[in-house]
């Protein structure tokens, strides 16, 4: 009787050693069949012993997926393999007291996948973490190019507003060069003077504008931006470069204009001398701002169309929808008449009234 027990435990022992290193091999295959593989390492431990590491580590992998009825699933048949294994491996017995080892084995189990779903959690938030980091740096980029656009838009705006203007004087007395023949030369001389001191200033404004463009500008154009004040200044230039301009403003003393209106209001104005100047040089334009704090500001630019002339200079094109953007961006509208009787610009800004 004891050689037969003997061959038993040798057939049992190789077909333990035979199933564990079967287990040992299948684990690997895990992540891509995690509950048939966790099922049937977990029920070899009924017959192998060995099989119980790799049964542990497919069944915590398992339960971090957090799909909780397959947790459940692989809980109990690997409980109730590890109980069975007492009553099949030879020489042993559950005994009198299988409720311990029954006891144990579904404590040990528990805890197994509880401790596998806690690490599929921490997964799950470091993930969504990193992904929040993601979208929060890709939300970040795009607010940095949209305002990197933004500033180029504005940019752009402010170098046409500003070298139209003063290229459109260059081309007016350069045209005025070419076509009167009988100058005297002084006056051939002062007209000289004025162009060169235009294009000077021209440049000047370029550069400022180029600098604030390149990344790496250590000196950037600082130069205030102009506001309503500064709007007789602007027309005596006009005036002094042969323009023939009515200026009337009547706005409400008692309350300051606001910076992006003024500055609107600056621009409006230049837009329309400088459409002037290009398509109906020698025309009188007239120029009327009215406002009143609570009502808005007005602007009107209104000339007259020139006889039989060509524009002094080509146009782009992008005056007005330029002044519109500003328009629009302060919170104002803008309306242009163009008939056969002449050009009007109109411009509405918000004026709030003081608090």
């Amino acid at each position: 009787m004891a050689p037969r027990e003997t061959s038993h435990a040798h057939v049992f022992l190789a077909v333990d050693i035979l199933i564990g290193v079967a287990a040992y091999v299948a684990m690997f295959y895990r992540r891509r069949w995690p509950l048939a593989v966790a099922l049937a390492i977990n029920a070899a431990t009924l017959i192998s012993g060995l099989a119980a590491g790799p049964a542990v580590l497919t069944a915590v992998s398992l339960a971090t997926r957090r799909v909780y009825w397959q947790v459940v699933l692989v809980g109990v048949v690997g409980a109730a393999a590890g109980f069975g294994y007492l009553y099949v491996e030879p020489g042993r017995g559950g005994g009198p007291n299988w409720w311990v080892p029954l006891g144990f084995g579904i404590a040990v189990t528990i805890a197994m996948m509880a401790v596998g779903m806690y690490i599929g959690s921490r997964r799950e938030l470091v993930f969504t973490l990193r992904e929040r980091a993601r979208q929060a740096e890709a939300q970040q980029e795009l607010r940095v190019e949209s305002a990197r656009a933004a500033e180029r838009e504005r940019i752009a705006r402010e170098m046409h507003d500003v070298l139209a203007h003063r290229i459109s004087m260059v081309s007016m007395h350069a045209g005025a060069l070419a076509f009167r023949q009988d100058l005297p030369a002084e006056q051939v001389r002062e007209t000289a003077a004025l162009i060169q001191t235009s294009a000077h200033q021209a440049l000047t404004d370029l550069r400022e504008v180029l600098g604030v463009l390149r990344e790496d500008a250590e000196v950037r154009g600082d130069r205030p931006q102009p506001t309503l004040g500064d709007l007789p200044g602007l027309v005596a230039e006009a005036r002094a470069n042969g323009m023939c301009v009515d200026l009337a403003v009547e706005v409400d003393p008692t309350v300051p204009v606001p910076d992006q209106a003024g500055r609107t209001v600056y621009r409006v104005v230049q837009e329309g001398l400088t459409n002037a100047r290009k398509h109906a040089a020698g025309v009188r334009v007239e120029v009327s701002v009215v406002g009143t704090a609570g009502d808005g500001v007005e602007v009107w630019v209104r000339n007259r169309r020139g006889f039989g002339q060509t524009p002094l200079a080509p146009g782009s094109g992008l005056g007005l929808v330029g002044l519109r953007e500003r328009a629009e961006l302060a919170g104002g509208r803008l309306d242009v008449d163009d008939d056969r009787e002449g050009f009007a610009l109109h411009v509405w800004l918000p004026w709030p009234a003081a608090a």
